[in-house]
């Protein structure tokens, strides 16, 4: 993800709050590289090779027998400790050496399943969310926009106020809004967009009152 300019950041600053201006809604963008490191999915990648390993030994044990006269230079028929010992040192280097492969990140988020990065990301929006934004507004008319680059995903969050009044497919429009420019390269455009459309949306179930004050900054958050 490339670093947001002074630029970009004072563009998503004046849609927020432009779009803040009708309504007591308060609006918190927040972008983020990768919302999870996944090591969980190099671990297991490494253990399901091992696994395999030790199974195909277990289905045709010859194939120990070229590695083995190789590494003992041995005439003597294998001994069982040797076998064994073969057996392990290779599980073992293969482990560590899928593991080592899996340190390169796109490769471990490109093996990772699509629904295990949308588990993530929208528990990592919901924990920035609850963390930075619920319940810091007095009507409870906070609203996340959340975009994790790494994964390809957004999520919209919001106080419960909002969510007894706004269908969830209602964010619909925002989210294509959003995501429309991203596919396109053009990020700040895509957050801005998004902005604009939930803007409308709070306007019309939150018009401004009176009373009404700037209770979270208004600025884009890079994580």
């Amino acid at each position: 993800m490339r670093d947001m300019t002074q630029d970009d950041h004072k563009r998503v600053s004046e849609a927020i709050a432009k779009a803040e201006l009708l309504s007591d809604g308060e609006i918190i963008a927040v972008t983020t590289e990768y919302s999870d490191k996944y090591h969980d999915v190099a671990l297991h990648f490494a253990v399901l090779a091992t696994f395999l390993w030790l199974g195909a030994v277990s289905i045709w044990p010859q194939i120990l027998t070229r590695p083995y006269v190789w590494m003992f230079d041995s005439w003597a028929e294998p001994t069982l400790q040797g076998q064994l010992t073969l057996l392990l040192g290779i599980a073992l280097a293969l482990f560590l050496g899928v593991l080592g492969i899996m340190r390169h990140m796109p490769l471990r988020l490109a093996l990772t399943p699509g629904s295990t990065k949308t588990r993530r990301v929208r528990r990592r929006a919901i924990d920035i969310y609850k963390a930075g934004a619920e319940r810091r507004t007095i009507g409870r008319t906070g609203i996340l926009i959340y975009l994790s680059m790494g994964e390809h995903r957004a999520e919209i969050v919001h106080d419960d106020a909002i969510s007894e009044v706004v269908e969830p497919d209602t964010w619909a429009e925002a989210m294509i809004a959003l995501l429309g420019p991203l596919k396109e390269g053009r990020v700040v455009d895509g957050i801005c967009n998004c902005i604009e459309e939930i803007g409308d949306v709070l306007a019309e179930h939150f018009p401004k009152s009176s009373d009404d004050t700037n209770e979270i900054p208004d600025k884009l958050i890079e994580l």
